[in-house]
């Protein structure tokens, strides 16, 4: 019953004029950004994070949750009609969907990708509901050293279960972590890092560093590469599928949504790995796997599904734990840190209508999607032909007057130039920077936690080996650090031998 009563008041809040509006302008803004070729949802919420600065914290947040699955939504569009995918989650559905429209099922593959995500999204939302206040409730009984050892864990696997090299992802969680400890001690107020500039003592900022970070090396990315493309020129008609191809997805959209959303819960999880696992389950199951990449409607259905349900698993341990375990989530984090709030076990008690109103507004911004992505097919066709040399430098200006109108600081533009500079060469060299900006955002409260336990021990580092939670959360980060380690001496060790051969 208290759920019911949650849910109601949720919807209340997400209903009020001013929150429709504005999880309206995060689902359009997010569909845009998945239609636009480059750009994706982690880009999209670090370039738009200023523009929340001066809306209160409901809206703000409702706003850049619509961005992260809105984006999920549009990037199937392109992916569909250009062969090009929006953002990466849709790399998967360029495989059937865009052999669909070469056979005149375009209108067919946007139909059933739409509503796979309209299923997934609301079947995302109704376990995010179940899952989440139980877990608050557990974590209740933590304490400093449940968390630092919670932070630890969650910094150690996403930097050792990401797709590049893991001793890399570590160096760049390492970086991230030292980044984040710059400006005055908060607890004994001394400064460091802060090389005597006076806008230093406060820290780095969170917005700073990732609209550099991801906005700024997005868009120098991007100018380097010269896409060219040629819509389908066949008019798009029979948006809504068959009955017959209604019969076929939908236990595709139903194991794409299970699997999805579990994928999200997990540290590291992200929509391009529910995506290729939903597609490799949906060849394995079907009894034609030789119709996989010549137009199969299940390799639209099932990974646009996943994909979708992933974002909303993603929220689970951010809203009951306060661990974002990706890197979108660390933005959102950030974003609930600039305005206040903190998420985690307390927030369902102490910000109930924050809460179930950015839960509810979900199941409002998945009606919006849908209703965006069908009737508005013919708008997104002409968005992609907007020449890159116009969006590019208005995206660049929007960042730099978006961070300006923080705190009316030039510091903090001459601080996203040098994000911008560092994370283009970075992701040149092929570097993560989930793990950097997880680093950013969770350092700080990692130390604050660390030092509150040893404080609580008088010093004493056997509080984390006593303390059964804590001693289990340490166990699993020594598992990933020692199997990411053993992983990268086998794959180094072949080509030392080789370099040793060629020598002798």
């Amino acid at each position: 019953m208290d759920l019911l009563n949650n849910v109601l008041a949720g919807f209340a809040v997400a209903l009020e004029p001013n929150n429709l509006f504005f999880c309206f302008i995060g689902t359009l803004a997010g569909t845009l950004v998945g239609v636009l070729p480059g750009l994706g949802p982690l880009s999209a919420i670090a370039i738009l994070l200023p523009a929340t600065f001066y809306i209160p914290a409901v809206p703000a947040l409702i706003m850049l949750a619509g961005i992260y699955y809105g984006a999920m939504y549009g990037g199937s569009t392109t992916s569909i009609l250009v062969n090009i995918p929006g953002e990466a989650a849709s790399v998967v559905t360029c495989l059937d969907g865009y052999q669909m429209a070469r056979q005149g099922k375009a209108g067919a593959a946007l139909g059933i990708a739409a509503i796979g995500s309209f299923v997934a999204g609301t079947m995302g939302v109704v376990l995010l509901m179940l899952m989440a206040p139980p877990l608050a409730r557990i974590a209740l009984k933590f304490g400093p050293p449940e968390y630092f050892a919670l932070f630890l864990m969650a910094l150690i696997i996403v930097a050792a279960m990401g797709s590049g090299d893991a001793v890399a992802a570590l160096m760049m969680m390492t970086l991230g972590v030292t980044i984040g400890t710059i400006g005055t001690d908060q607890i004994t107020g001394n400064p460091r890092f802060a090389l005597n500039i006076r806008e230093l003592l406060d820290g780095v900022g969170i917005a700073p560093v990732a609209i550099g970070l991801f906005g700024i090396s997005e868009v120098f990315l991007n100018v380097e590469r010269i896409v060219r493309s040629d819509l389908l020129a066949a008019p798009l008609r029979g948006l809504w599928p068959s009955l017959q191809e209604f019969r076929v997805s939908f236990l595709p959209i139903l194991r794409g949504s299970v699997l999805g959303f579990f994928i999200g819960i997990l540290p590291g999880g992200n929509p391009i790995i529910s995506s290729f696992l939903s597609y490799g389950l949906e060849k394995r199951l079907s009894k034609h796997p030789e119709r996989f990449g010549h137009g199969a409607i299940e390799g639209v259905a099932g990974p646009e599904s996943a994909n979708n349900a992933t974002t909303q698993g993603a929220f689970v341990p951010l809203l009951s734990l306060g661990i974002p375990n990706n890197a979108v989530m660390a933005l959102m984090l950030g974003a609930f840190v600039i305005h206040g709030v903190l998420p985690g076990p307390n927030l369902i008690t102490e910000k109930p209508q924050l809460f179930w109103g950015v839960l509810c507004s979900m199941y409002i911004g998945n009606a919006m999607c849908l209703a965006l992505n069908l009737p508005l097919v013919g708008l997104w066709v002409q968005v992609l032909r907007v020449p890159y040399r116009l969006l590019f430098p208005t995206i660049l200006l929007f960042c730099l007057l978006g961070v300006y109108s923080l705190n009316m600081s030039t510091f903090e533009m001459l601080l996203v130039v040098v994000f911008g500079v560092v994370g283009y060469l970075l992701r040149k060299l092929e570097y993560e920077m989930a793990p950097l900006i997880l680093g950013v955002v969770i350092g700080p409260m990692l130390e604050v936690a660390l030092r509150q336990s040893l404080l609580l021990s008088r010093g004493r580092l056997s509080i984390f080996v006593t303390r059964p939670i804590a001693a289990c959360f340490l166990a699993v980060a020594a598992f990933f650090l020692i199997r990411a380690m053993v992983s990268w001496v086998r794959a180094t060790k072949p080509s030392a031998e080789e370099s040793a051969g060629s020598t002798g």
